[in-house]
C-alpha cells in the first residue's frame, strides 16, 4: 500500500478531467480525491497498489479526448488509514 500527492499540468480544467479521473481510480480500486487549482492545474493524493498507482498514472498522461497533458508532478507521502473511497473535492 502506497499513497502519491500528484499535479497534473496542461489542459486539465473545464474538459471533464476530474471525472475521468474518478472513473480511472474506481476501476483500479484506488482511494483519494481528486480537485482543480487555481492555477488551472488538477492535484490527487491517491492510495493502493504500488503497480495499480503506477496504471494510473500512465492513465492520467493520456487524459480523456479532451484534456491535453503537459506535465505530471508525483511525490509518494503518508498512507491514510481507513480511506476506504476515491471522490472529487
Amino acid at each position: 500500500m502506497t499513497r502519491y500527492h500528484i499535479i497534473v499540468i496542461g489542459y486539465v480544467q473545464g474538459v471533464g478531467f476530474r471525472y475521468f479521473v474518478y472513473h480511472v481510480a474506481k476501476s483500479l480500486n484506488l482511494s483519494g480525491w481528486v480537485r482543480n487549482l487555481y492555477d488551472g492545474s488538477v492535484e490527487i493524493e491517491v492510495q493502493g497498489n504500488e503497480d495499480y498507482i503506477s496504471s494510473f498514472i500512465e492513465d492520467l498522461w493520456h487524459g480523456n479526448r479532451y484534456a491535453a497533458v503537459d506535465d505530471i508532478k508525483a511525490k509518494k507521502i503518508d498512507i491514510l488509514k481507513n480511506e476506504m473511497d476515491f471522490r472529487i473535492t
